[in-house]
């Protein structure tokens, strides 16, 4: 029987990358999943090929009525949702100096208001299912600061103290909220070999590699699951050993 037998997931941001890795996963550890994403042709064509257990919907994750649209869909088709996977996002390189206001409050948007809307969205769910998990990724940068990326790194700072937040107000319901902060994971954002090699010179990573999204997901199946069933308000770091010296 696999880690997920009988729970409802829905992950977002799954279409490609960390997101299509959890949802590959959690389908083949028993969950009923539903992946959202902006990316509809690959998204629709995942759940075609993960088989009845897998629906896919559009989403935009800094929408309520989206989200609220989401969580329906889940429960028509499930019934009410155990897991939340907080996984979309955007990054963007931009210096205090050079950012405009518009550029910084569309990473925030999306990074920050999105995975809040989303837990706001999800609670009446998970009450009615009785229990549940929530996990938000977020990243290294939600623990330290990196040179050049002040949006995603407030906005990554922000989710880490919002799932604090939540882990306290959400316990009365038996529902967990944890994070995840992967470091650099080779997915189609970092994909050629002299970005991965530059990630590595940069950031000096101990184990002298970048993660696989595979690996990432094996993290996120297990906070999410009932194996951390004592883990709630937690950070979970999967950096190939970046921040061990910070």
């Amino acid at each position: 029987m696999g880690k997920l037998e009988g729970k409802v997931a829905v992950i977002t941001g799954a279409s490609r990358g960390q997101g299509e890795a959890h949802a590959r996963l959690f389908v083949e550890e028993g969950a009923k999943a539903i992946f959202s994403d902006i990316l509809e042709e690959e998204g629709e064509e995942l759940a075609k090929e993960l088989g009845d257990n897998a629906r896919f919907i559009k989403h935009d994750i800094s929408n309520a009525g989206d989200w609220k649209r989401v969580i329906d869909f889940a429960e028509a088709e499930f019934g009410p949702v155990n897991i939340l996977i907080n996984n979309a996002g955007i990054d963007l390189f931009r210096k205090i100096e050079e950012i405009t206001e518009e550029e910084y409050n569309r990473v925030i948007k999306i990074n920050q208001v999105g995975p809040f809307l989303g837990m706001k969205a999800v609670l009446p769910s998970m009450k009615k299912a009785g229990k549940g998990s929530i996990v938000n990724i977020s990243s290294i940068n939600g623990i330290r600061g990196e040179y050049g990326f002040v949006a995603y790194d407030s906005s990554k700072f922000a989710l880490t103290g919002m799932t604090k937040t939540a882990a306290q107000e959400f316990a009365e319901y038996n529902i967990r909220v944890n994070s995840v902060h992967p470091g650099p994971i080779r997915t189609p954002m970092i994909d050629s070999q002299d970005e991965i090699a530059g990630f590595i010179d940069d950031l000096t990573v101990p184990l002298n590699r970048v993660g696989e999204p595979e690996e990432v997901s094996k993290l996120v199946l297990f906070v999410a699951s009932d194996d951390a069933s004592y883990s709630t308000g937690s950070e979970f770091v999967i950096d190939g050993g970046i921040t061990a010296s910070n």
